[in-house]
């Protein structure tokens, strides 16, 4: 991956440029001066200006990944904000939401103003997520109002699921009062119990704790009742159960307020390819039945799940080659979503490429209410450009991030990123 600061004016030619916000296919140029845009369409370069050749490839919004963990402060060993955003731009996006569970927690004002401090320095856009209660120890709600002053764009206790509903209620509540989500890890720990992975014939045949699908769905349900309720916005992370699925759609008939993620990791692989016992595929939730992957694929194709998200987990190569019991849940997931997603949805499941586009721009901008009208004139550049239709093996030369925990090493992926163009910056992947 090559860094290089932008020329004073940089075209992007021959490229097929679609616009998530206008829905539209443009056979045009994308002209940027200055880092910012300043025309898409029928435009000629100005003398002197760099000229990016993009013939084959599909212009477009740079990614926006709304579920993700960049372990700083505390856990730099696994990963820092510098190295998430490199992890980032390899994977197209240019905008990036990072969960709370640091150590210490973001859970007051100054952990807040720490990472919006920060994330000046990264070459991409990085927003925090504060914890609903203080210390995520689902008991006390955290100075929320203060942390959104700060920068905060949601509320989640991340992995820690809020099991007490009185808490779950009094955080919605106070977020529809300051217009923000609130993102509760959709799981009850005593369904769950110490399961390890899915609760199937393969975690019987595997000898594994099993963790069942009604873990979440239970929760959801519990969740989507709460948020109608008290008439606040709920965002439902990391679906992956038809369950769930089922009862989001049901939900999203009557109530407007509530939005849904799947991971690429969810869309991509079922439970059987825990056969061997890959600690990188120890996820929370867990990898499902083919029966439920179908279900989120058809999910995301229907509305009925809003986006795509990669919950990027990294972990030292250490903690992942413990024992399965003992291995912490999480994978990588930046650099290869595109080509996994794309694989899954666009190649073999006949999904539109504009409309997976829109999953990873648009739609999960929506949610946070960020800046959508990325192509306007005027706007800071954040553009992804994408060969949507190149197959490659994924490798460890592909990874950016500071820990390899992905289980996409030596997978065939189908789409790349070529180029991420963001805060001044053009980056050849």
């Amino acid at each position: 991956m090559k860094i290089n600061k932008l020329n004073k004016n940089v075209l992007l030619k021959n490229g097929t440029v679609y616009d998530p916000v206008k829905q539209k296919i443009i056979n045009g140029n994308v002209l940027i001066t200055n880092g910012k845009i300043n025309g898409v369409g029928d435009i000629k370069a100005p003398g002197g200006a760099e000229i990016i050749d993009c013939s084959g490839l599909i212009v477009t919004h740079g990614f926006c990944d709304i579920h993700a963990h960049f372990r700083e402060p505390g856990r730099e060993d696994k990963e820092t904000l510098q190295t998430g955003a490199k992890a980032a731009l390899a994977g197209g996006f240019t905008r990036v939401c990072v969960m709370p569970n640091t150590n210490p927690p973001l859970d007051d004002p100054e952990s807040i103003r720490f990472i919006v401090e920060k994330s000046d320095e990264t070459p991409i856009y990085i927003h925090p997520i504060g914890a609903i209660t203080k210390g995520q120890q689902g008991k006390e709600i955290a100075e929320m109002g203060a942390m959104k002053t700060e920068g905060a764009v949601a509320f989640s206790d991340d992995g820690i699921p809020l099991q007490n509903a009185y808490v779950m209620r009094l955080a919605l509540e106070y977020a529809g009062m300051i217009n923000v989500p609130i993102i509760n890890h959709a799981e009850d720990v005593l369904l769950r119990n110490e399961g390890v992975m899915n609760e199937s014939v393969i975690s019987t045949k595997l000898g594994l704790s099993g963790n069942p699908d009604i873990a979440e769905s239970a929760m959801v349900q519990r969740d989507l009742q709460i948020a109608q309720s008290t008439n606040s916005t709920l965002h439902i992370p990391h679906v992956s159960t038809k369950k769930s699925v089922e009862a989001i759609k049901k939900y999203k008939s009557v109530f407007q307020k509530v939005t849904a993620e799947v991971t690429p990791h969810h869309l991509y692989f079922n439970d059987e390819a825990l056969i061997t016992y890959n600690t990188n595929l120890k996820v929370a939730p867990p990898i499902r039945t083919e029966d439920d992957r179908k279900a989120l694929i058809t999910a995301l194709s229907d509305g009925t799940v809003d986006c795509i998200a990669t919950d990027h987990a990294p972990h030292t190569i250490e903690e992942k080659e413990a024992p399965f019991d003992l291995a912490p849940f999480g994978m990588i997931g930046l650099e290869s979503c595109f080509g996994a997603v794309n694989k899954i949805l666009v190649k073999e499941n006949g999904m539109k490429i504009e409309s997976l586009i829109d999953l990873l721009t648009i739609k999960p901008r929506k949610i946070m209410e960020f800046e959508q009208d990325l192509f306007a004139d005027g706007t800071p550049v954040e553009i992804t450009i994408i060969d949507p239709k190149v197959s490659w093996t994924f490798t460890k030369d592909d990874i950016n991030s500071r820990s390899i925990n992905s289980p996409y090493i030596g997978e065939e992926l189908f789409g790349k990123i070529i180029y991420t163009i963001v805060k001044g910056s053009v980056v050849k992947i």
